[in-house]
């Protein structure tokens, strides 16, 4: 989280660094002996910055793959609110900050305390902790759909992936992590649709025509679950299906 400030808050000091003498805040006498403090428009664009650290850190991150599979993973169960979104979000969180740390890190060494050790400028700071991000995201990203909405925004080729720019790189990665969720979360459903199919037939057979399958079939699949300790599985396979 506390890259996520940095690297947003280098932006917006970036953008403002141009205009020399602007302080975070002024101070001038009230003509009755006091004095009143006011807020430049640097803090106000700061805080509005700060706003954007959510969509970054599901958009920019592998939050959006996790969140999407357990959300599945929790519809293929049948287990309705159980877990509940606040337990979802929790996990998908932890699960994100175990996966990036190694980028969260590597932006630490090559930009933050270079940065604090007033080794880099803003500017300096700021491209140096976009790079290991990048190169996060371009691992992950499908080349079609980099070929896709460079073709929408003609952007033309590029000779390499340094040369791929954000305003590219982002719905491109967005796209490739929907995708991959969607497929993760659909081998996921079909044991689970199996079972289902399996006790609905043999209530069928029965004559049981009233009674709802997923009553019966609930029991089954998470006793399924927990015998192959599937949170243990699930957790593994995200963790590991990203290219690091």
């Amino acid at each position: 989280m506390k890259v996520w400030i940095l690297f947003i808050g280098l932006l917006i000091t970036g953008l403002v660094e141009a205009a020399p003498g602007v302080d975070a805040f002024s101070v001038a006498p009230d003509g009755e002996g006091g004095q009143t403090y006011t807020l430049t428009i640097q803090v106000l664009l700061f805080m509005t910055a700060l706003t954007l650290l959510p969509g970054a850190l599901m958009m920019m991150t592998s939050f959006a793959r996790i969140i999407i599979v357990l959300a599945i993973l929790r519809q293929a169960l049948g287990t309705q609110s159980t877990p509940s979104n606040q337990i979802l979000i929790g996990l998908a969180l932890f699960l994100t900050l175990f996966i990036m740390m190694p980028v969260f890190n590597e932006v630490n060494q090559t930009a933050l305390q270079p940065y604090l050790s007033e080794e880099m400028n803003t500017m300096q700071a700021l491209e140096a902790a976009a790079e290991p991000v990048k190169s996060f995201m371009l691992a992950q990203t499908r080349e079609d759909d980099l070929a896709l909405f460079a073709r929408i925004g003609n952007f033309g080729e590029f000779n390499g992936p340094e040369e791929v720019p954000f305003s590219l790189l982002l719905p491109s990665f967005a796209t490739s992590e929907l995708k991959t969720g969607f497929q993760i979360g659909f081998l996921l459903f079909i044991p689970f649709l199996v079972i289902d199919l399996v006790v609905a037939s043999i209530l069928m057979s029965m004559g049981m025509m009233m009674l709802s399958p997923m009553i019966i079939s609930l029991p089954f699949k998470i006793m399924l679950f927990v015998l192959i300790d599937g949170w243990a599985l699930v957790f593994g396979t995200l963790a590991s299906s990203f290219q690091i």
